[in-house]
């Protein structure tokens, strides 16, 4: 039977889990490959460290088992890169850095299909990387960076390849799920919903790739890349964090039937492309508001065939390896690549242009008037208004919100310039302005 040999480059959470899949579910994987899997080799900064997680072999390990410097594990690196007995690579080191890059493009320009679950580097320097793949007809595989043990990156480029996807919208993100979920269920602020996130394992340390919402920006613009076969830099996607939710946005959610979800949202009307990730009030009777604690869901709505929800864990080091040996097990069975062109030719909406519902919370003085003050301004600007919450009166200030029926953003943020102009001091703070997912 053929060999398809196999090398892990770094061997940490997710690195481990994938060595300890391969090693496990030897004698399942040639059954459903046709081929022998092997891994032959682990590239590690520190091997009995990382083999200690899943009790992985030392032997594996380059360097019989020592700690290696920097430069060692890149001379080993080098070396399987040139290593024409080894088939393909898993790289689980992470990071966008220079040196990581380099050793994508020299993979790939070897021949050699690579396996990632690295959404940092695809989305942020994925062009260069897509086109290597393309050239030298190298697989590059990442079903696992865009919510780990989903496959949902499968389902759109293979499962749906009859079909166009219209609208993306998901929860891509499970530290932030978790933390609103706290804050829905239990009446918690932001701190302390960050707090418990960070006991239950869910959140790191620094947190801020999670709730301010770039590891969701990461994912989605993979999925536009799949999707609609267009390149939005992350740089230029809107992309909003949960930092700044407050218990009061929670209390107004709830009055008009909403959680408020992190959302990765996308759609492709008439060439043009309208992105974001932000927090939004989404309708009890869309399955994504029930989506609770760390778990990720996807839900598209395709053009023949409706709508679809993939749900499950995004995150894990057993969960996400799983995903990689699937790409693993579909290298080693078609020794393929989908390619990855992107096309040129769109437009990335101003979010000023979207046209949701939206719902505004205004914190003002305690103004007599204020409410007609606001509907006017609002209603000036053409906006249908569809409720108003009732006004929450405390410490010399009101709140208050309101659910208007679709517009625009730049509409919402001239009627607000009308009531800064009619009474400059009567806001308090910048109004909240979150869309409303139906």
């Amino acid at each position: 039977m053929e060999n398809f040999n196999v090398a892990i480059l770094g061997c940490g959470t997710v690195g481990s889990g994938v060595a300890k899949i391969l090693l496990d579910m030897n004698h399942e994987l040639v059954d459903r490959s046709g081929k022998k899997i092997t891994l032959v080799k682990i590239v590690d900064l520190f091997p009995a460290k990382s083999a200690s997680a899943y009790n992985l072999p030392l032997n594996l390990f380059c360097g019989g088992g020592k700690d290696l410097t920097p430069a060692e594990a890149s001379q080993y690196i080098d070396e399987i890169i040139a290593d024409q007995s080894i088939d393909l690579i898993v790289e689980t080191i992470g990071g966008t850095g220079d040196f990581l890059f380099k050793v994508f493009i020299d993979a790939l320009q070897a021949g050699k299909p690579v396996v990632t679950a690295n959404k940092a580097m695809l989305a942020e320097r994925g062009s260069a990387i897509f086109e290597t793949s393309n050239a030298n007809g190298a697989m590059l595989g990442f079903e696992a960076a865009v919510c780990g043990a989903i496959p949902v990156i499968r389902a759109i480029s293979d499962g749906f390849a009859g079909d166009k996807v219209v609208e993306i919208s998901g929860i891509m993100n499970g530290t932030s799920n978790y933390i609103l979920t706290k804050m829905q269920d239990e009446g918690l602020d932001f701190d302390t919903a960050l707090k418990m996130a960070q006991e239950a394992g869910y959140a790191e340390a620094d947190p801020t790739l999670d709730v301010s919402g770039g590891d969701a920006g990461h994912k989605l613009c993979l999925l536009i890349k799949l999707a609609y076969g267009v390149e939005v830099d992350y740089n230029h996607l809107l992309i909003e964090g949960i930092q700044n939710i407050k218990k009061e946005d929670i209390d107004f959610a709830n009055e008009l039937g909403c959680n408020i979800k992190l959302i990765c949202y996308a759609r492709k009307m008439n060439g043009k492309i309208y992105a974001a990730v932000k927090p939004m009030m989404v309708k009890y009777d869309n399955l994504l508001s029930k989506v609770s604690g760390a778990t990720n869901c996807v839900k598209l709505e395709n053009k023949y065939t409706g709508h679809h929800m993939f749900v499950g864990k995004g995150a894990g080091s057993l969960e996400t390896a799983g995903s990689i040996v699937s790409d693993i097990v579909f290298a080693a069975k078609y020794g393929y690549s989908k390619k990855m062109n992107a096309e040129s030719d769109f437009e990335l909406v101003d979010p000023d242009n979207f046209e949701f519902p939206y719902n505004i919370t205004f914190s003002t003085a305690d103004y007599p008037g204020i409410t007609g003050l606001v509907t006017t301004a609002i209603g000036d600007e053409l906006i249908n208004i569809e409720t108003v919450s009732h006004n929450r009166h405390g410490s010399n200030k009101t709140l208050f919100s309101l659910a208007t029926m679709p517009c625009t953003l730049a509409q919402i943020k001239r009627a607000i310039g009308r009531i800064r102009a009619k009474a400059p001091n009567v806001l308090l703070d910048e109004p909240v302005i979150l869309p409303i997912l139906k």
